[in-house]
């Protein structure tokens, strides 16, 4: 679904991802691991259009992205729900999550409605808080609303930048749990993570490290050296 080959990226003189290849396949959990400052959020943001690349290509659903906006890569399928939740405090769980949906080409009241019963049944305490302000949540009641937000904009591939962060040992679970189910469904995801809990719910893992990618690997094999992520991610 997405394949990068040779990607770089800079911030004005300062590089920021070099020559980065990787892919995910349809239907597959990847995860991209790295401490504070690797370029794993630069890395979502160049994929999803709202940073240019400076080098290498990159391809999604079999067609080469470079140059659209997030706005058109967002109505093709190509979804990211960034770092820091960005839900709208002022609107009620409900209009944040219609939002979501309504970018979408000949939706309808009826298609919309199946679409909250989806998320509501995901997460249900976004039901129970459906009449109140996104800002009034919890943590992790905004986090679980930026993830059906973002499903309600009915992904091909749905991108999260560290979903994890801030929340209890609990609430990681519950956001981690439905990520996996999603990709036992058939939906690819990206996820970019801090936390080594991710590689329990991924097919492959890649680790980031000062813009490059410095492992990569089955999940699986990359959880039996935690030596290894240690020395990365801190």
């Amino acid at each position: 679904m997405i394949r990068l080959e040779g990607v770089k990226a800079a911030i004005g003189p300062i590089s920021i991802l070099r020559s980065i290849d990787m892919h995910v396949a349809q239907g597959e959990l990847v995860v991209v691991l790295g401490a504070n400052g690797a370029g794993k959020t630069t890395l979502l943001r160049v994929i999803s259009g709202l940073l240019p690349a400076s080098g290498g290509s990159i391809t999604f659903d079999a067609g080469k992205i470079e140059g659209k906006s997030a706005h058109d890569l967002a109505r093709m399928g190509l979804v990211h729900v960034p770092q820091g939740r960005q839900i709208i405090p002022t609107l009620t769980v409900e209009e944040n999550l219609t939002l979501g949906a309504s970018h979408l080409p000949d939706i309808t009241a009826h298609d919309i409605a199946a679409m909250l019963e989806q998320e509501y049944a995901r997460f249900p305490v976004l039901r129970e808080r459906r009449s109140i302000s996104g800002g009034s949540l919890s943590g992790g009641e905004q986090q679980m609303l930026a993830v059906s937000r973002g499903l309600m904009m009915r992904p091909k591939v749905l991108m999260l930048d560290e979903p994890s962060l801030g929340l209890s040992p609990q609430m990681i679970h519950r956001i981690l749990s439905a990520l996996a189910e999603l990709s036992r469904s058939g939906m690819s995801v990206l996820l970019v993570e801090q936390k080594m809990a991710a590689l329990d719910i991924a097919d492959r893992a890649y680790v980031l490290k000062n813009g490059s990618i410095v492992r990569s690997g089955p999940a699986a094999e990359l959880r039996d050296d935690p030596a290894m992520l240690e020395q990365y991610l801190h």
